[in-house]
């Protein structure tokens, strides 16, 4: 027999083999010493619980929970906070007092409305509880335990129903591209990295046959163009195609503005079919939109508005944005730039801010174009057209004064810091059309105006086929509040929106001017400034008004008649001094080295100039302002000036007529011609720059 190997020799140890012992076991020194009736209480614990979570104990709890909330929601109804947002609209309108007392009102409907609103509420679950109550307590009185035993189980399910978990997507068998969908769903409508299927390869969006579908579709083909969006979710399918919320972990949403070419043919798109938008709130999100027709085959038409219905202040819809939403705009005290290239739609908004502007109670719209029609079909509701330098210089002019004189109007009537917009006292809306065309003494008007105006009720819209200082002569684009930009270069877009503008989504030099037989983008814009609205990278199409009804608008308007400036801005203009550069030059012996460029005309005369209908007459009644008048404007005409000091013209009138005017002063007469409406002295220009009358204000009077 063959001695064994000492590998194969048993151990010679009184140790015992660790392998080969049994488990030791170690009791918890607690657990030792815990009392019997303890442990009968954890029994009977345990076993509870067991029996409430197969009884749904638990799901009825939470769902009655759920659904006092729920009751407790529809009983407010979010009355309070509207009465708070009311509140403090009241708090911000300090010194509006027309919007002041819109609010308080606003506020006390509000509450009235509560109140009823908390009434019907409490009736309705007074009546449902009654009835239920009534039933129960029924059984309980006849001694039907059967009807009891059915209200209380009808009870428990109700709870339990609504107190389900909700948490975990619903099963589902459907299937993705030959996968199970749910290796590729998560929670909450989501799918990340984690959820892609191993393998995948990206694929043509329109094979994507439901929203989780078309999440993995966007994820892989971010992917695949090494875009770092690691998030997808509230995929929608819309009638143009899909739109969803991405996420991107590293840099900004502008990689996926960088891959858009590439991306259009991954999703197997149209050009300029991918459109990100980078959302304001959430730097490192951005709304995606996939589309494959028209984003606005589905938008409203232009709503109807009746003659002087609305006011300047309102906000009204001007037009829809690319994802559905009204695009309402309050257009008062707003300086805008409207920038689009031939084709682009220009004339189209232009026109859509005029057909709101003409259908207030409390504007006036002036519409001037030094090279096209303007407003065209709206040319009966606008109250004065300029077309020649002539024209437009004089208008410019005319209301650079009126803004001034409000200014110095303003702390009279108590107005506050802005001006005030009523019926009495009304908004002023120049829309300037082809603004690179207009002379180089109408652009300095225009940007003095654009500088002083907006406090005064006095705005300008400007447009432009370009917003580049070649266009506007300044670099005044992203000064101006309202910016609305349509198919353009992208030196536009920059030169608008800002030289980062395309990385942020800002992106209308991808919109395509109409021509002849297709209307493409045109009309189509990128908006930033409008009041009430965040300025985010959105594409907007404005109401496309057939030229027919915009006429008949414009018929209608003027047959209704059209809004007249107030005679307290006009008697306030005459009082301040024109801008140095439309003064004429004087030589030493005050003689005309150069006449005014531009002459500073009374409403009446500028209506004239612009062909357009004069005012009613306003009869000035006899008595001594009345002579003072006439007879100042007889011995100007006699001694063939235009002009006078305050003191050559009462000399000139005690000479004229020494009976009546023998014994006046110069303050005197300073006040006999206020009385009568010609305001009061202003600069007559030359080298020590006196002051007096002018000869055309003293005829507008009388």
């Amino acid at each position: 027999m063959a001695t064994p190997l000492r590998d194969e020799r048993p151990p010679l140890t009184l140790v015992q083999n660790i392998e080969s012992a049994p488990a030791p076991v170690f009791k918890d020194a607690s657990e030792a010493g815990r009392a019997a009736w303890i442990e009968s209480a954890r029994t009977a614990a345990a076993r509870t619980n067991r029996i409430a979570h197969l009884t749904l104990l638990p799901h009825t709890v939470r769902g009655y929970r759920a659904l006092a909330q729920r009751w407790m929601d529809r009983y407010h109804d979010d009355y309070p906070q509207m009465i708070a947002s009311a509140g403090r609209a009241v708090r911000d309108a300090a010194g509006d007092v027309g919007t002041e007392g819109r609010m308080k009102e606003r506020r006390a409907e509000l509450r009235a409305e509560y109140r009823r609103h908390r009434l019907l509420h409490t009736g309705k679950t007074a009546a449902a509880a009654s009835a239920v109550g009534g039933g129960a307590a029924f059984g309980l009185a006849t001694g039907s335990l059967l009807l009891d035993l059915v209200v209380g189980i009808g009870a428990m399910g109700i709870g339990a129903w609504h107190g389900r978990d909700r948490t975990r997507p619903a099963p589902t068998t459907d299937t993705l591209l030959g996968l199970p969908a749910d290796d590729t769903v998560r929670g909450h409508g989501s799918v990340t990295l984690e959820d892609l299927p191993a393998g995948a390869a990206a694929f043509p969006i329109r094979r994507a046959e439901n929203p989780q579908q078309a999440a993995v579709c966007v994820l892989l083909a971010m992917v695949a163009e090494n875009v770092p969006v690691v998030e997808v979710w509230d995929m929608q399918r819309q009638p143009w195609g899909w739109q969803c919320i991405v996420r991107v972990d590293q840099g900004t949403p502008e990689a996926i503005i960088a891959k858009a070419g590439g991306l259009e043919t991954r999703f197997d798109l149209p050009t300029n079919g991918v459109r990100p938008q980078p959302m304001v709130e959430r730097r490192a999100c951005a709304i995606l939109r996939l589309v494959d027709g028209d984003p606005f085959a589905t938008a409203p038409g232009l709503p109807y508005r009746a003659p002087q219905s609305i006011s300047i202040t309102d906000k009204s819809r001007i037009g829809t944005s690319v994802g559905g939403e009204s695009l309402d705009a309050a257009l008062a005290g707003v300086m805008g730039l409207v920038v689009a290239a031939s084709g682009g739609g220009k004339t189209g908004l232009l026109q859509a801010i005029g057909e709101v502007t003409t259908a207030c109670y409390d504007n006036v719209t002036i519409d001037v174009d030094p090279h096209g029609d303007g407003l065209e079909d709206l040319h009966d509701a606008v109250r004065v057209t300029g077309r020649s330098h002539e024209q437009i210089e004089a208008v410019l002019l005319f209301f650079l004064m009126l803004s001034k004189g409000r200014a110095r109007l303003r702390a009279k009537l108590g107005m506050g810091k802005k001006w005030k917009v009523s019926r009495e006292h009304p908004h002023f809306t120049i829309i300037f059309d082809e603004f690179p065309k207009g002379s180089d003494l109408a652009k300095r008007l225009a940007f003095d105006l654009l500088l002083v105006g907006r406090k005064e009720a006095v705005t300008l819209v400007i447009a432009s086929q370009g917003g580049t200082k070649l266009y506007l002569g300044e670099n005044i684009a992203q000064m101006i509040a309202l910016k609305a930009v349509g198919p353009c270069k992208v030196g536009d877009t920059r030169a608008v929106f800002g030289d980062g503008a395309v990385g942020e989504g800002w992106m209308p030099h991808k919109l395509s001017p109409a021509t002849d037989t297709d209307p493409k983008d045109a009309g189509h814009v990128y908006l930033q400034g409008v009041p009430g609205r965040p300025d985010e990278p959105v594409e907007y199409a404005v109401h496309e008004v057939p030229s027919e009804a915009l006429r008949k608008l414009a018929k209608e308007r003027l047959e209704a008649g059209l809004v007249e400036p107030d005679q307290t801005s006009l008697d306030a203009m005459r009082t301040v001094d024109l801008p140095e550069y439309v003064e004429p030059e004087y030589d030493n012996d005050g003689i005309v080295k150069k006449p005014a460029p531009v002459e500073l005309l009374t409403w009446e005369r500028l209506l004239r100039l612009c062909d357009a209908e004069p005012p009613a007459v306003r009869d000035l009644a006899d008595g001594p302002a009345r002579t003072t008048v006439e007879d100042a404007v007889a011995v100007m005409e006699k001694a063939g000036v235009d002009r006078m000091r305050t003191e050559e013209l009462l000399l000139a009138l005690q000479q004229f007529r020494p009976d009546r005017y023998g014994a006046v002063a110069a303050d005197g007469l300073k006040a006999l011609l206020k009385e009568a409406g010609a305001g009061g002295t202003v600069t007559l220009g030359g080298e020590r720059n006196p002051r007096g009358f002018k000869l055309a204000r003293l005829s507008a009077v009388c």
